[in-house]
């Protein structure tokens, strides 16, 4: 029981240096940046460079994702190829394992390609057809928090525990849900050998805790998880990056909209990989 507790501890320490500085970014843009800058971080070519920065290994960089979406400096095209690309733990633990190197590179091709794919074409799905809301940059994440008062630091110092603190209830409260249902039981639940196993795995990634990516990794490689539903799984993983999104953006249909793409995204991608890589 305290190992749970020191895991969530450290699980949501492991985002405080990314939550931090990417409230201190967010917040010398609002000050200092030219509308040059917000052009750049929303160009066409923003969900390729998302996808490269999700494929580093934890979720450190979907949680900046999420609030530079939140400031809408980035476009909904790249904040879903960071969280696509995030594999969270999954590249330590395969890291760790000499013979799993081939699997590693795999995933990781995978879910670059797919990224880059689903950003492109949210980001022209969204321009071509949809509305978007059109503030300003900053307008809404910022509005309520006197950050001209506080100045860059305090106030993403604000910012940031606001956030963490949220982070550490979610984790503790996963963490221990986890702990009590067991390894066992999730395996089954997910169904071994079944088609719509790429389905249940997607869902148990949306888990906002390292715990599921482990989870998945190590049913994986156990042989319990088929490559592509373990690649569901791990695609739909991004992290803490989620939570920080529904706590940031204020538009809860927005939201659940990007995790349905998501999710379809993941799935959609995962029966491929079980359909290409299959023996």
């Amino acid at each position: 029981m305290l190992e749970v507790l020191l895991d969530s501890v450290l699980d949501t320490l492991k985002a405080l240096p990314f939550l931090f500085g990417a409230y201190l970014l967010l917040e010398f843009l609002e000050h200092r940046a030219s509308g040059k800058l917000v052009s750049a971080l929303r160009g066409p070519f923003g969900p390729v460079g998302g996808a490269v920065l999700g494929c580093v290994p934890q979720c450190g960089f979907s949680v900046a994702a999420a609030n530079f979406y939140a400031g809408r400096l980035i476009s909904p095209g790249t904040l879903l190829a960071v969280f696509l690309a995030t594999s969270d733990e999954a590249v330590p633990i395969l890291l760790s394992r000499p013979q799993a190197m081939t699997t590693l590179l795999r995933l990781l091709g995978v879910k670059l390609v797919a990224a880059v794919l689903l950003g492109l074409l949210t980001d022209l799905v969204c321009k071509r057809f949809l509305k978007l809301s059109q503030e300003p940059p900053f307008q809404e994440l910022c509005e309520e928090c006197g950050c001209e008062e506080k100045g860059v630091f305090r106030a993403a110092l604000h910012h940031t525990g606001k956030v963490i603190l949220l982070l550490f209830l979610v984790n503790l409260i996963l963490s221990y849900a986890i702990y009590f249902v067991g390894e066992e039981t999730l395996s089954r639940f997910l169904l071994s050998g079944s088609v719509v196993q790429p389905f249940l795995a997607a869902l148990l990634g949306f888990i906002p805790n390292c715990a599921a990516s482990v989870l998945l990794t190590e049913l994986y490689l156990a042989g319990s998880l088929s490559f592509g539903s373990a690649v569901a799984g791990l695609c739909t993983g991004a992290g803490l990056g989620l939570i920080v999104l529904f706590q940031t953006n204020r538009r809860l249909k927005e939201n659940l909209t990007l995790a349905g793409v998501l999710y379809a995204a993941a799935v959609f991608t995962g029966l491929l990989c079980d359909l290409l890589f299959s023996h």
